[in-house]
């Protein structure tokens, strides 16, 4: 499960389970409502503060929890759309955030990093990748909301329909990620960037957010259905 630490006024949100290196991550039910309860946590604490979000090992996050997914693709929908409730609640997060993108950040895991204001990948080893078109499955409107606005068209499209795996030096050409640090400053690097800027949490800056967002936001919002989401496991 996720679990939270503090550096002077930077909260670091890790997204794997405490004491083990190489958690994949995945967008378990549990997962997510720790996810949320952990950034309540967050959002209730007052004066300046910022958010990073990382992992350790091998991946950031490796995405849908696709073994639940097959085998409960009759609850899909609503799960997909408690997926988009985590993009939407960082995509609008009221104090600044950074994703340290330590390891592979694949589907579910790569958009996350993507709704956060600012990333940073580990130089050596590690790819941001949108496997799905190799999985045979398609891309619900919330994701092809957040990955358009917040990509250029052409990253987007060589992205989704090519599944075609970033590393750090290509993610940051693309401009998929900001910046790029050696493994063991890495964390340094997110939290030193998030400190710097914690004091940029006012009142406006929630509003500031949503109204950058408001696309990805509105199609982030739209419930999933078996009308505009048509899939079934071969």
């Amino acid at each position: 499960m996720p679990y939270l630490e503090r550096d002077g006024n930077v909260f670091v949100l890790s997204l794997g389970n405490e004491g083990q290196t190489d958690s994949e991550n995945r967008f378990s039910h549990e997962w997510i409502d720790e996810t949320h309860a952990l950034l309540d946590t967050v959002a209730a604490s007052e004066g300046p503060a910022a958010l990073v979000t990382t992992a350790t090992g091998k991946f950031f996050s490796n995405g849908l929890d696709t073994d639940w997914l097959f085998a409960n693709l009759d609850r899909m929908h609503g799960y997909l759309d408690r997926v988009h409730s985590v993009f939407s609640r960082i995509l609008a997060f009221p104090l600044p955030t950074v994703a340290a993108v330590n390891g592979h950040a694949f589907g579910a895991g790569a958009m996350l990093a993507t709704s956060h204001d600012f990333r940073v990948m580990r130089a050596d080893r590690g790819f941001w990748c949108l496997p799905e078109v190799h999985l045979g499955m398609p891309f619900t409107i919330g994701m092809n909301a957040l990955i358009s606005s917040r990509l250029t068209n052409q990253v987007a499209v060589t992205a989704m329909t090519t599944g075609h795996r970033f590393g750090a030096a290509e993610a940051l050409a693309a401009g998929i990620v900001d910046d790029i640090a050696e493994p063991a400053a890495l964390r340094t690097a997110a939290v030193e960037r998030a400190a710097g800027l914690a004091a940029n949490r006012t009142p406006s800056l929630p509003a500031i957010k949503r109204s950058l967002h408001a696309t990805a936001l509105t199609g982030l919002a739209v419930p999933t259905t078996p009308d505009n989401l048509a899939f079934a496991s071969n």
